[in-house]
């Protein structure tokens, strides 16, 4: 399966009343260059089990949902390679939903947000609104996974 995305950083927060919001805690069981993700979601009361491959706009992407005692049994292993927070799920005036992470520690206050798509052509044609940021999609140090091991880039954009 496919994940297409584009991500970028907050400009300025929009209005989330319409908004729902999703604590999340998630750590990575495979180390920084390995090129595929192995990672532990908890995302309010379901845990998931995900595998990521590639970079950038198009990735590789295979969830499971899997057990609390599973995904406990594991976090441990996922030490020094975390992250925590609120995940905003919402539509834009145009339908499209998005996806806006507030970070948490020592990531806060760090917030992106990220559209998915259903093909290359619609995130090419997509025109971010005004509340989106500069774009890091392609942009390495921006992915949860760096974030988890390295913690904030020193120059964001």
């Amino acid at each position: 399966m496919k994940e297409i995305e584009r991500k970028f950083l907050v400009a300025d927060q929009p209005d989330l009343t319409a908004a729902q919001a999703t604590p999340v805690r998630q750590g990575y069981l495979t180390a920084l260059e390995d090129s595929t993700e192995l990672r532990l979601r908890q995302k309010g009361e379901r845990f998931f089990l995900t595998q990521k491959g590639g970079s950038g706009r198009v990735r590789e992407e295979r969830e499971a949902e899997i057990s609390p005692a599973v995904f406990e049994t594991f976090w441990p292993g996922t030490m020094g390679r975390r992250v925590e927070k609120t995940r905003w799920t919402g539509a834009l005036p145009d339908g499209q939903g998005y996806e806006l992470d507030i970070f948490e520690g020592a990531l806060a206050p760090l917030q992106m947000v990220e559209v998915e798509f259903s093909d290359e052509a619609a995130a090419e044609a997509f025109v971010p609104p005004s509340w989106f940021g500069h774009e890091v999609t392609e942009d390495k140090r921006f992915g949860n996974k760096s974030l988890a091991v390295h913690g904030l880039p020193s120059d964001p954009e």
